[in-house]
């Protein structure tokens, strides 16, 4: 039982003896004492005063006076105004550490095999391009999203839908078809993705020349891109393929299988990976399947020039096109095939779905159409919305060729994690292989903690050259600290130090100790409330906290030469404790720690 689990059962106690009225656990709120009052944790006392018939402060006199008398675990109280702030006596903290110190997966909840079964979509790749920033803020949202919710005791599944499928892919292999003059992967040099990509930016600026030479001859834009031969080209080529074409698919499988390998290259690196990897290809025949059989029971209807549509205007929405004149699809079919295949697959519980903002309605209406197909999981669909990520330049566009490429950047970010550690000599005397890698993780962890550390609603800006810095909330000051107490219990065990697992009840704490192991023993919350919250942001804060705490103590007390013994074991205990749930949380995070640097 926690500290704040025994308190609530001795305030609502405390409320049935001098009041006489049974109140539920959630009436009472415990919160941290503000850091300008004396106390570890204050109880309000405001949901009371209709019980007590009082005035706050009397009331909160009443419970503290009853809480002293009757429990051990509070030394003293302090009174400010309706908030009661009460100390907690120093032997709970040390049997709290204690607790800590016994549980290697302290904070995390094991899934039993019975848990509620989560589905995380992440990623979602067109296969017309390579991986860019937008990407990578998506897949670390999903991936830490599925550790989060695996430690607060669900079974996860992570997903990806590929879209591999469509106009956009096209456009890429017609560009090839005209101008590739036969590149490859293995000729050019280049990843598969890359290569790729470059096609689908070249078809890009071949379109645009078109297009202005068409308005040259006195077309208007909108004219112009209808008589576009390049669009009707590529357009040819959608139908080709979705006919079974021979030569068309042969194409369209050989450039997808160049985009696969790139892409598993960079989720490689990025260190993120997938339980199942569902494809557009497969999962559009289902939706048009499901779409067809809607419209024989009433629930579409069809156009005149062919189009399949539903008509969402009863439910405060639009309508909404389905199935293209020319029986094509759009990516609302195919999210509604993919959607039935992957309940035909797993017995989910909840799905879903990590996708930016500009989505929402997208999702609105994904929901309500599969509720009106008939699926009971329809209305049940998590649409996980997250903001845009920019750089300080401004918005990146594909099909300008203008992104920021997911392998240049973290390239970028190792570049600059070389340069910092070379220059603040963080990384002297290693052996260059065991630099390298300090290097690897350095880079990609302020990579991954800049971007976990926003709320994910909002919008951000990413800045390569603010996110490696060892002071501040950065990813690299955290891997510091995690490498210094390492660097502490090293030379521990050189002294023949071994830590103990049993501190004794009379070591002295001091109130820096107590706040530290306070803190500690906040992370199963913190854990549950991101977990709740859908919010990485709230671990990475959290961890910044901690260290930040850790490292006033670090400066304040002797660790190693401390000559008092139970203090010195309290204190290896503490720093040992706070690199474990360091590591936890970055790996929540996806982020990997140092035990040098």
């Amino acid at each position: 039982m926690t500290i704040e689990q025994r308190l609530t059962a001795a305030v609502i106690s405390g409320i049935k003896t001098l009041y006489g009225a049974d109140i539920p656990d959630n009436q009472v709120q415990l919160q941290k004492t503000k850091k300008e009052f004396t106390g570890h944790l204050t109880l309000v006392v405001f949901p009371f005063l209709r019980i007590s018939r009082k005035s706050p402060e009397q009331t909160a006199q009443d419970i503290g006076n009853y809480l002293t008398e009757n429990d051990d675990i509070i030394s003293e109280f302090n009174v400010v105004k309706g908030f009661l702030n009460l100390t907690i006596a120093s032997n709970c903290w040390l049997a709290t550490l204690n607790e800590i110190n016994a549980d290697p997966d302290f904070g995390i909840r094991q899934a039993a095999d019975d848990a509620p079964l989560v589905m995380v979509e992440y990623s979602s790749p067109n296969t017309n391009k390579p991986l860019h920033l937008g990407h990578i803020r998506n897949n670390l949202l999903g991936y830490s999203l599925s550790n989060i919710l695996q430690a607060n005791g669900f079974r996860v599944v992570k997903t990806n839908i590929v879209n591999d499928r469509g106009i956009h892919i096209c456009k890429s292999m017609l560009a090839w078809q005209k101008w590739g003059e036969g590149a490859t992967p293995a000729s050019t040099g280049k990843k598969g993705d890359h290569l790729v990509g470059d096609f689908y930016v070249l078809f890009d600026q071949k379109y645009k020349a078109e297009l202005r030479a068409l308005e040259k001859q006195g077309f208007t834009h909108e004219e112009a891109e209808t008589r576009s031969t390049l669009m009707e080209e590529a357009r040819a080529l959608l139908r080709a393929w979705e006919s079974g074409d021979e030569a068309v698919v042969a194409l369209w499988t050989m450039m997808n299988s160049w985009v696969y390998e790139g892409f598993d290259e960079t989720y490689k690196r990025l260190g993120v990976s997938f339980d199942r990897i569902y494809y557009e290809s497969q999962t559009y025949l289902e939706g048009k399947k499901t779409v067809l059989e809607g419209l024989e029971r009433g629930i579409f209807y069809r156009r005149d020039d062919g189009s399949v549509w539903a008509d969402l205007t009863a439910d405060g929405l639009d309508e909404k096109v389905l199935l293209r004149s020319d029986g094509t699809s759009v990516y609302m079919t195919q999210d509604i095939g993919t959607a039935k295949m992957r309940f035909d697959d797993y017995p989910i519980n909840r799905m879903i779905y990590v996708v930016g903002n500009e989505q929402e309605y997208h999702f609105k209406v994904l929901s309500l159409l599969l509720d009106k197909l008939g699926f009971e999981f329809g209305k049940g669909l998590v649409h996980f919305s997250y903001g845009m990520v920019e750089l300080p330049e401004g918005k990146m566009k594909s099909r300008e060729g203008t992104v920021v490429d997911a392998d240049d950047l973290m390239d970028e970010m190792n570049a600059a994690a070389r340069e910092i550690s070379a220059e603040l000599g963080k990384l002297d005397g290693l052996q260059q292989a065991e630099a390298d890698e300090i290097i690897r993780m350095i880079g990609l962890g302020s990579l991954k903690y800049f971007i976990l550390k926003v709320d994910p609603r909002k919008n951000m800006t990413f800045n390569p050259k603010e996110s490696i810095d060892f002071n501040g909330n950065t990813g690299s000051f955290i891997q510091y600290t995690h490498a210094r107490i390492c660097s502490v219990l090293r030379k521990a065990e050189e002294q023949g130090l071994a830590i103990s697992t049993q501190l004794a009840d009379n070591t002295t704490v001091t109130p820096d100790e107590e706040n530290l192991i306070q803190l500690l023993s906040t992370y199963p919350d913190i854990v549950k409330e991101a977990g709740d919250e859908y919010s990485p942001a709230c671990i990475a804060n959290y961890v910044y906290e901690l260290v930040k705490e850790f490292n006033r103590f670090y400066h304040d007390y002797s660790i190693l030469n401390e000559p008092d013994s139970d203090i010195r074991q309290l204190r290896l205990v503490l720093s040992a404790d706070t690199a474990k749930v360091i590591r936890s949380a970055m790996g929540l995070l996806g982020i990997e720690v140092p035990q040098r640097m």
